[in-house]
């Protein structure tokens, strides 16, 4: 696989620095979802639901881009200690999304043990122009920069639309001494190697299985001692997972990793139909 350049590794090490207040550790867990009631209460106590989440969740869908030998596969397969995806993301309904809808164009990357997220919204159109043409697109002045590097990375790298991930997600805000906490809970995790248009009305497969969420703890400093304490109360597995590998391995586009869900769960992931009744989000 193409590791890192010098190049890069340098122009992360400035990026963390750049970006301090962004930075955030991650923990993820597999969580049944018979636990699932008793995770919100618990955080309902303690947290504040994200406004977003006021209806129960809402509709995240992204579109990831990886080079033809998929280099940013293997650099988190491989463990990297410097590693970059980029994606499009949409939240809100596939039918409601138009060439004018925002949408935002991240660049996610680990440093270390950190990892960090930037974006810009600009419309789903431009986002197409430069994620899929290569065009540089016209933005506000002090995001060029960014929309630069992004453009670099898909010359660069030849990049080209790899894999879709969509799922229903609800989210949890930590105040006063859990300020930068951020709890979600991802339901009907599914993913797509084909048709990349993100208001796309296709079928999608579950790539998590399908009586089980995806928990991620996020957090600037520090995980608080009560979420982990909560999560061994109610039995939540850790896991290394993630969502664009886990559609890659799902269309056998690159072989099992040690991060993919158990081999015992494939025969209800591939064989669960998308439209099936999902527990409540409420």
């Amino acid at each position: 696989m193409n590791r890192p350049s010098e190049e890069d590794a340098g122009h992360l090490r400035r990026t963390a620095g750049a970006l301090h207040s962004f930075n955030r550790f991650e923990i993820k867990y597999l969580l049944p979802y018979g636990q699932v009631p008793r995770l919100r209460e618990e955080l309902r106590s303690r947290m504040k639901a994200d406004p977003y989440s006021a209806r129960g969740g809402y509709p995240v869908c992204s579109l990831y881009y990886d080079s033809a030998s998929l280099r940013y596969y293997w650099e988190k397969i491989e463990g990297l200690r410097f590693r970059r995806k980029l994606r499009i993301r949409n939240y809100g309904e596939r039918h409601a999304l138009s060439d004018e809808t925002p949408v935002f164009i991240e660049i996610k990357q680990r440093v270390n043990r950190v990892t960090q997220k930037r974006r810009v919204r600009v419309p789903y159109r431009l986002a197409r122009e430069l994620c899929d043409e290569g065009v540089m697109i016209d933005h506000e002045r002090d995001q060029r920069p960014f929309l630069e590097e992004v453009l670099g990375l898909v010359e660069g790298h030849g990049l080209r639309p790899t894999a879709i991930t969509a799922y229903n997600r609800e989210a949890y805000l930590g105040y006063d001494a859990d300020l930068g906490l951020r709890v979600t809970v991802d339901h009907r995790v599914r993913g797509r190697d084909r048709d990349f248009h993100l208001g796309a009305e296709v079928e999608n497969r579950l790539i998590i299985p399908p009586g089980k969420a995806v928990v991620e703890i996020k957090a600037n400093e520090r995980v608080p001692y009560w979420i982990t304490d909560l999560a061994a109360r109610l039995g939540m597995a850790v896991v290394r997972v993630s969502k664009y590998c886990q559609t890659v391995e799902a269309f056998d586009r690159a072989p099992r990793s040690l991060f993919h869900v158990p081999v015992e769960d494939d025969y209800a992931v591939r064989s669960k139909p998308e439209g099936a009744p999902a527990p409540s989000l409420r």
